[in-house]
């Protein structure tokens, strides 16, 4: 009988509800790949627009969701004569399109990279989609100067929460956008010079009163608190166009773009590192040196196991989430039984 490893597969494009754990074949390392015994997979919202037909990636199922992933090498393919680059055992951070959500993973080797020695495996796994499509939106698009003034709309959510750590690390001044002041609160506590509740305050009110004027803002919501807060722009402010967790696509007003000077920079972090991986690869090693130093570390609300992958997917479109969810995965090979005990302490 062929072996079999478990995992999360989709079986249908109608949600979380038809994400269900079964046996799926296993996969050799080819060439230019390595096979990853997952041991964590953070969850993003891609993964779960996957799961209805709704991302720019289209796929038929049954497929299994997971973009980035944490864990340890167990097999690496033919190098054409070069040196193994990733030797078993060693404990790592890898990026897939899909497939995450399973006990392995077979990855490009360029798109593994070594875990940082202070995180564990779920916040490797819950560190770099994030982090990436933050730094892509802030330095490579926006710009943005220590001193100057960041709005964060979105700011509890992963993606949001890793622009205001990185954004304060880059020296702005940062004011965190969001819904609920107990999520708020954990962003004030990560750095954010300033939290604002949109449902509780006017937002040019409660912005106009803690500061002249935003320089940047990163959205990663759309909606109707995108075509407010693109109004807060100083002269020649950016409006960075991250993704619209709202499910509502903003329109602005050309008027408004053109008297003050705006500039709307669109943000697609994963399609730039596929037309610039060079670039993508310097900038991810910037990230993993900040992280090794400690100076970045993802926050994790919510933890589940591979057979609750659908309830991890629910609760993050439902919007329960501060930062990050993860699944951690019991696996049964165990090619690097210390850094295993990394992953037994995140439990």
């Amino acid at each position: 009988m062929p072996c079999t490893h478990r995992a999360a597969v989709c079986t249908a494009l109608e949600g979380p509800d038809c994400v269900t754990t079964s046996d799926v074949p296993d996969a050799q390392a080819g060439p230019g790949t390595v096979r990853v015994a997952v041991r964590a997979a953070g969850v993003n919202y891609p993964d779960y627009l996957l799961t209805r037909g709704e991302y720019q990636l289209k796929l038929e199922p049954p497929f299994t969701p997971g973009m980035e992933v944490a864990g340890i090498v167990a097999e690496c393919g033919p190098t054409a004569g070069r040196s193994t680059p990733w030797p078993v055992g060693a404990p790592v951070i890898a990026w897939t399109a899909c497939g995450g959500f399973a006990e392995q993973v077979v990855v490009n080797t360029d798109a593994v990279f070594a875990l940082p020695e202070p995180f564990s495996f779920a916040e490797g796994a819950a560190f770099t989609v994030a982090a990436c499509t933050a730094y892509h939106a802030l330095v490579e698009r926006g710009g943005l100067q220590s001193g100057e003034r960041l709005l964060v709309l979105g700011a509890t959510g992963g993606v949001g929460f890793a622009a205001v750590q990185l954004a304060k690390l880059l020296g702005a001044q940062v004011v965190a956008v969001g819904s609920d002041d107990a999520k708020l609160a954990a962003v004030s506590a990560a750095g954010a010079d300033h939290v604002v509740n949109y449902r509780d305050a006017d937002l040019a009110h409660a912005v106009a009163a803690l500061t002249s004027g935003i320089d940047v803002v990163f959205d990663a919501v759309g909606g109707d608190v995108a075509t407010r807060a693109i109004r807060l722009l100083a002269w020649g402010g950016r409006y960075l166009v991250v993704g619209f967790a709202s499910g509502t696509i903003p329109e602005f007003k050309a008027n408004r773009i053109l008297l003050n000077g705006i500039s709307v920079i669109g943000v697609r972090a994963g399609e730039a590192a596929r037309k610039h991986p060079i670039e993508f690869r310097r900038s991810i090693d910037v990230l993993l040196d900040w992280a090794s130093e400690g100076l970045l570390r993802p926050h994790i609300s919510h933890r589940f196991t591979l057979d609750d992958a659908s309830a991890a997917l629910a609760t993050l479109s439902e919007r329960r989430v501060t930062g990050r969810v993860v699944i951690t995965v019991e696996n049964q090979s165990c090619p690097n039984p210390s850094a295993d005990q990394r992953f037994e302490e995140t439990r």
